[in-house]
């Protein structure tokens, strides 16, 4: 027999390597409380099943796994006996540990002999369709473009979503309990390596210093662990979206997911993160900032247009251009209300609408919201409680607050009208000012898990004010925001633009 004389037997690894590689691969997976490690037979201890249980399927674990191993226990001398015991097809033998970290996150099980661990035998019980189901698209978020999928009330569904959007082991989940009477599960999650270790440690610590007989779902857990209690805005992002999770996660933020709970929470949070919607970045940078900048508009609009309606019908006439004083004098000319009083009862009916309209079931809820606004709207205007010009503000004020991807921010926005409206009435526009001086200092003062609230707009950072406002391309969005003080500032190598002109050059 003849060899050719080039011919190379490939290195094989090491039995010290193998197990080296597969022992760190564990020992950083054990950090989850999703992955597992069990010992399926009495007879043979040394038999070991690893897996992350948010990536598998129970069912066929328990009912064609376990129960022909235990079975047939003494059948088992070595890996490749598995074959002829476990009634699967497909059944891998490797001694990669890569190939072994990567078929755990992808839903594998992996056998193996605890005192020899030079080979392991991979099982696919992936369950992809967990959670995948008509039930669970998002409720309260919408998007046009990109994912829809939503989280529901079982925390392993939850984690499944997660753990399959991410596929690395640096995605650790760390479980608690919250409650003495609800023993409610809480996971924080976070990205090893990237997120700052004094969120998750600062989160951990708030969650075990609760003293709580229950814990009904996560939006109740954020108040508990809030920096600040006596303020409208919220500091935490709830979301039911799982890519506005995965992007947090990715930006090194930290993730509350709890049992029984639709919503995760995200933090630390910045004032301008609950204007930004995950639809940004699947649409073009132009596109994405300009729906960005009205996002922004709109919140202001909304905060403020009734308030400069009230000051200048009660202390600035002067500022009213000619051509638009007529109509106004003419609206109003049969108003019996100070502009304060007209402007109160429209939004305290606008208030009324919409939330009647939330608590009552969806059919009858729109058509309340249709018929109530325009019964309503047209009766006032013909009853001369209030004018045409102001019912036009309201409206456009109310349609700016939906604007707002965040409920819990568009909620904040509705309430700050208010105390405006009643500085307007008294002061004018020096009211206004004081009262955005107060707004001002309130959230600055304000901090999320540490964080203060304003970043990057102050403390002032000029890369991050910028990203605050516009959506940023992908050329230029390849590091974290610093101001979250990542372990790992880079995202990936971003690929410079091509010049069309220049690949036909190339052509």
């Amino acid at each position: 027999m003849f060899r050719k004389k080039n011919a190379r037997r490939l290195p094989e690894k090491s039995y010290e390597t193998v197990e080296k590689g597969i022992n760190d691969i564990f020992e950083k997976a054990k950090k989850s409380s999703d992955f597992l490690t069990i010992t399926p037979l009495e007879s043979n201890l040394s038999l070991q099943i690893s897996y992350y249980k948010t990536l598998i399927d129970p069912n066929t674990l328990q009912k064609s796994v376990l129960p022909f191993l235990k079975e047939r226990a003494a059948e088992i001398i070595k890996l490749t006996d598995l074959k002829n015991i476990i009634p699967i097809e497909g059944i891998k033998f490797i001694n990669d540990p890569i190939e072994v970290d990567k078929a755990l996150h992808e839903g594998s099980l992996v056998i193996y002999f605890k005192e020899k661990k030079d080979e392991f035998a991979l099982i696919d019980l992936s369950y992809p369709r967990l959670g995948q189901r008509e039930t669970n698209d998002t409720q309260n978020e919408f998007s046009v473009i990109g994912p829809k999928v939503g989280f529901i009330e079982d925390l392993s569904t939850n984690l499944h979503l997660i753990r399959a959007h991410l596929s690395t082991s640096d995605l650790l989940f760390e479980e608690m309990i919250v409650g003495s009477r609800t023993r409610t599960k809480v996971v924080v999650a976070y990205l090893d390596g990237v997120t700052n270790p004094q969120y998750v440690n600062t989160a951990k610590q708030r969650l075990q210093e609760l003293d709580v007989d229950a814990s009904f779902d996560n939006t109740e857990l954020e108040q508990m662990i809030s920096d600040h209690a006596r303020t409208p805005f919220p500091m935490y992002i709830t979301t039911e979206r799982v890519d506005r999770v995965v992007f947090g996660l990715i930006q090194g933020q930290v993730v509350l997911v709890s049992d029984k709970s639709s919503y995760a929470v995200i933090g630390p949070a910045t004032l301008m993160e609950f204007f930004s919607n995950p639809e940004d970045f699947y649409l073009g940078t132009i596109t994405a900032s300009f729906f960005k900048l009205i996002r922004v508009v709109g919140m202001l609009f909304s905060v403020f247009a009734t308030a400069f309606y009230v000051a200048i019908l009660t202390f600035h006439y002067e500022v009213v251009p000619k051509d638009l004083l007529g109509p106004i004098i003419f609206s109003r000319a049969n108003v019996p209300f100070p502009p304060v009083i007209e402007v109160l009862f429209l939004e305290v009916t606008i208030d009324l609408l919409r939330e009647a309209g939330a608590r009552l079931p969806t059919k009858i809820g729109q058509t309340l919201g249709i018929v109530g606004a325009i019964v309503i709207g047209q009766a006032t205007v013909e009853a001369a409680l209030t004018s045409t010009i102001l019912l036009i503000i309201v409206a456009l004020a109310a349609l700016s607050s939906f604007t707002t991807p965040i409920y819990k921010m568009s909620n904040a926005i509705r309430i700050l009208r208010y105390p405006f409206i009643l500085l307007a009435a008294v002061w004018g526009g020096l009211g206004i000012y004081v009262g955005l001086l107060l707004l001002i200092g309130h959230l600055a003062r304000l901090k999320s898990l540490g964080v203060p609230f304003l970043l990057p707009l102050y403390p002032y950072r000029r890369g991050g004010a910028t990203a605050s406002f516009l959506r940023p391309t992908y050329l230029t969005y390849s590091k974290r925001p610093w101001y979250l003080r990542p372990l790992s500032l880079k995202r990936y190598s971003p690929v410079p633009d091509k010049d069309p002109e220049e690949g036909l050059d190339n052509e």
